[in-house]
């Protein structure tokens, strides 16, 4: 078994969760949260950082850590556990532009609920939920962020 981590970010500006949509080779990959691989180095708020500017073109903030999930998948003769860190970011715009090298065909802002139909995978759908709440207890509370963007 090959042990893996990553680490990525629930992108939110105006209340509207940052998606991406992956696609290879013409075959539906789904809708996803931005994550990708630890490299050497680095802490995991850095990588989430950064993968979340490779992959979206985002530079976001993060304003806390979310938690982590993990899963498995197989590769040629071997199984892959992968955890996955998460942080709860802010954009500062809705400007994003997905990585067509890592075969990203779109990104977007999209309400709550859209996002939570959209997403693809039941781990990132329950990452969400506990980020967006997290967002709604830190808006209710006047903490989210340090600038008015609602």
């Amino acid at each position: 078994m090959i042990e893996a981590t990553s680490c990525g970010g629930v992108v939110i500006f105006r209340g509207k969760i940052l998606l991406l949509y992956k696609n290879y080779r013409n075959k539906y990959e789904g809708w996803v949260l931005p994550k990708g691989t630890v490299e050497e180095g680095e802490e995991h708020s850095e990588t989430a950082l950064r993968e979340v500017q490779e992959e979206t073109g985002v530079r976001a903030t993060i304003i806390k850590y979310v938690g982590k999930s993990n899963y498995t998948f197989n590769v040629s003769n071997d199984v892959v556990n992968k955890d996955v860190h998460w942080y709860l970011m802010m954009a500062d715009s809705y400007y994003s532009k997905p990585q067509r090298e890592e075969y990203f065909m779109d990104s977007g802002y999209y309400k709550y609920h859209e996002a939570y139909h959209l997403l693809k995978f039941p781990n990132e759908k329950q990452i969400l939920e506990q980020a967006y709440a997290d967002y709604t207890d830190l808006r209710r509370h006047n903490q989210w962020g340090t600038k008015k963007y609602f």
